[in-house]
């Protein structure tokens, strides 16, 4: 079980990159190449980016909350 938790947020984060990258490569598309973006591609992108965060997010909280995710690290209250 460990693993597939490790597989999926590491899926979960390269899907979060790649957004990135999208929304990079529109970016530099600029009105004089020779290929132009499409329109609203960049915007489209970063809101999948910031939409998957938020889920991923979400699914790491509800995780801790049913116990299925331990905290590790600094103890509460030191």
């Amino acid at each position: 079980m460990p693993v597939m938790k490790t597989l999926l947020v590491s899926l979960a984060f390269v899907a979060i990159l790649g957004s990135l990258a999208l929304a990079l490569r529109h970016m530099m598309r600029g009105p004089g190449s020779s290929n132009p973006p499409r329109k609203g591609g960049m915007a489209r992108a970063l809101a999948f980016r910031v939409g998957f965060s938020i889920l991923l997010f979400l699914c790491m909280l509800l995780a801790w909350t049913l116990g299925w995710v331990q905290p590790t690290g600094i103890p509460a209250g030191h």
